[in-house]
């Protein structure tokens, strides 16, 4: 959580000074479920997330590097530049995919989740999303699918409340996301998603059903983002009261504190950690800013086929 938090922070930072260029989606503020999902998730799983990911790619392992390079298009990032911040992806991690269109994920999960089925595997995938998506009719058709077939899959919404700009109240006539998950004959859960233990604890139930051949879950994790739909939205259309309510439950303060409470760690030893995601952050930036930027000859690659090798 606390190197999910510095990548934000220091991104952001960069972003507003002018010493970076780069188009951002933040998710300062939902780190708690990213967090989740890393420490529930094995290696050979598979995760589909969206273009506000950055949490999620370095929940599940993703090089800061590979992350930053991407973003800044530079030669070592995940796809050697030329994706950008919507469309990271990182297969040695079990990073399948991050998607810029809203709702797209879930279909390309189902896909993941039936090949591993096919395959004799016990792996399961991952669909994370936001509330807006659960709006979408891909999103709704692969729900469909992934109960009727008992797909190893867990959808994981992430409520951050707020669709774009539009609150949740506004797009959907049910309060709760998990609700819709009856429709399909599969569980739906709601959690606070400001909570990683109580994340870890429904993760885990969905994670072992799936793997167990039992089905998939739809996952709710309620929790709100702290800069906005883009980085530079004004957030006008968020009422100065809520945005208070939100900061005052951050999960990282609020974990630090029962880590304390608890007697899980000291001060002392949580300050360490947090010093350490800085100084990780700031190493892999200045390996990026030392990178060359993407090469002109990258532009017929990844595309289709190598064009070289193709017969005249």
């Amino acid at each position: 959580m606390t190197l999910m938090k510095a990548a934000d922070d220091r991104l952001s930072k960069g972003i507003a000074s002018g010493e970076l260029q780069c188009v951002y989606w933040p998710s300062r503020g939902q780190e708690a479920i990213a967090a989740a999902v890393g420490a529930v998730l094995r290696l050979d799983d598979q995760l589909v997330t969206t273009y506000r990911g950055l949490h999620d790619l370095i929940g599940k392992g993703v090089p800061l590097v590979e992350i930053y390079g991407e973003m800044l298009g530079r030669q070592v990032g995940s796809g050697r530049g030329k994706g950008g911040t919507m469309h990271i992806a990182h297969p040695d991690s079990g990073l399948m995919m991050s998607t810029g269109i809203v709702g797209a994920g879930p279909p390309v999960a189902v896909g993941l989740a039936m090949a591993a089925r096919r395959k004799g595997l016990d792996r399961v995938t991952v669909a994370s999303f936001g509330d807006g998506a659960t709006n979408t009719g891909s999103f709704h058709e692969a729900a469909n699918m992934a109960a009727l077939w008992d797909l190893p899959l867990v959808l994981v919404c992430q409520n951050n409340q707020y669709a774009e700009m539009t609150p949740t109240g506004h797009t959907m006539k049910i309060a709760q996301v998990a609700d819709r998950a009856a429709g399909y004959g599969m569980p739906g859960v709601r959690v606070d998603g400001n909570d990683p233990l109580a994340v870890v604890a429904a993760l885990e139930e969905a994670v072992e059903r799936a793997r167990a051949g039992a089905g998939p879950t739809l996952l709710e994790c309620v929790t709100f983002r702290f800069r906005g739909h883009y980085f530079g939205d004004p957030m006008k259309y968020i009422p100065t009261e809520q945005m208070d309510a939100a900061i005052a439950a951050d999960p990282l303060p609020r974990f630090r504190s029962r880590l304390l409470d608890d007697g899980v760690c000291g001060a002392r030893e949580l300050d360490e950690i947090e010093t350490a995601a800085v100084s990780a952050v700031d190493e892999a930036l200045a390996a990026v800013l030392a990178a060359p930027a993407a090469a002109l000859d990258e532009l017929d690659r990844d595309v289709y086929a190598d064009p070289r090798n193709c017969p005249a």
